[in-house]
């Protein structure tokens, strides 16, 4: 069985004061898999999410990314090489469509040429072509457009892992449909392994090759695909999760 992208083994999150966020939560997410997490308010999916690339720091237990450490890496440079996309998008409003993509590839050093040819690529695959949005500044866009620009950003250095928080949440839902369709295909074409937060079951069941069930504590209820957690949930609190997306 081949090493899976992103493995937490017994990985713990306690804020000062005694709250525990996430209390002991084991999950290996497959090389090229979607893994939703979902959850009621506050039981951990996006502490979790984020103690991948260290914008959160464990308390204990160990995270590994394609069989490396994290908490063995500059948290800086593990942050640009782990795609990242939140439900804003928190593009850079002065700065173009263009601008915007390059970021990573600026900070990391890459030359001219071969920025553009990158930023030229992905804009054309995510629908936002240079020749018509590259000079655009955010204000200038959709919703559903600024999200495809935080996509690409996300994606400019080929990451391994893309950590994904609410990342179509903003967006009108008709939009958020034909989005999260947008991203699907492209997730497949690229073989890019996905671990995403939604509040949003139904997201969850169209995007994901298996969904992890959260309860308060970052307690793991159950893990599996779409079809196995919607029609044999694991127990009364999956049940009642799913109850009220008509989902069960």
């Amino acid at each position: 069985m081949s090493e899976p992208a992103i493995h937490l083994s017994h990985v713990r999150k306690e804020y000062a004061g005694g709250a525990v966020a996430v209390g002991d939560l084991t999950l290996a997410v497959a090389s090229g898999e979607v893994m939703c997490l979902v959850g009621p308010s506050g039981c951990g999916k996006s502490t979790t999410l984020r103690m991948v690339n260290r914008l959160v720091e464990p308390t204990s237990g160990t995270i590994h990314v394609n069989g490396a450490d994290v908490m063995a890496q500059d948290a800086v440079q593990l942050r640009r090489s782990v795609g990242y996309v939140i439900q804003h998008v928190g593009l850079f409003p002065h700065r173009t469509v263009s601008q915007n993509a390059s970021t990573v590839p600026g900070l990391l050093g890459w030359d001219r040429a071969q920025t553009q040819a990158r930023v030229d690529e992905l804009l054309e695959l995510v629908g936002l072509p240079r020749d018509v949005y590259g000079d655009r500044y955010p204000h200038e866009l959709s919703g559903g457009e600024r999200q495809r620009v935080g996509v690409a950003r996300a994606l400019a250095v080929r990451p391994p892992v893309l950590l994904m928080d609410e990342p179509f949440g903003a967006v009108d839902p008709q939009g958020r449909r034909r989005l999260q369709k947008e991203f699907l295909a492209l997730q497949r074409s690229l073989g890019t392994t996905v671990m995403m937060v939604t509040h949003d079951m139904r997201e969850a069941v169209l995007l994901a090759d298996r969904i992890a069930v959260l309860s308060a504590g970052g307690v793991l209820e159950q893990i599996g695909t779409p079809e196995a957690v919607t029609t044999k949930p694991a127990n009364a609190f999956v049940r009642d999760f799913l109850a009220e997306f008509d989902a069960a």
